[in-house]
């Protein structure tokens, strides 16, 4: 865990340097719209501090997992909570965040995996 960089675009957002449209703020996180919503009300979750993925920092991913689930709450419905680790996962911006994706009936979107496209 490290103090936020001026080279992470996550750390600039939380510290008012770059431009996003926040939906909710606490403390030790911030929510907000990403650039390319894949359902609408899809929303990252980012903790304050710079931790670079799920993995460095349980109690950072703990709390940043609560404020998704917070924040999931209020919106209500059936939803997705994903956060991954390592480009080979898809992760692109390497500081921790918590995608919350609303999801309804027949929204197309298929999640990163399904019986067909498995692995195992």
């Amino acid at each position: 865990m490290s103090k936020c960089s001026t080279n992470c675009i996550f750390c600039r957002i939380v510290a008012g340097k770059a431009p996003a449209t926040v939906v909710a703020r606490w403390d030790d996180a911030i929510a907000i719209v990403p650039l390319g919503p894949v359902t609408d009300g899809h929303v990252l979750v980012i903790p304050a501090v710079h931790v670079a993925d799920a993995t460095e920092n349980p109690a950072v991913t703990g709390a940043t997992m609560t404020r998704a689930a917070e924040y999931a709450a209020s919106i209500g419905g059936s939803l997705n909570l994903i956060t991954s680790k390592g480009a080979e996962a898809t992760q692109t911006v390497f500081h921790l965040h918590i995608h919350v994706v609303p999801r309804i009936v027949d929204d197309a979107l298929p999640l990163p995996w399904t019986p067909q496209q498995s692995a195992a």
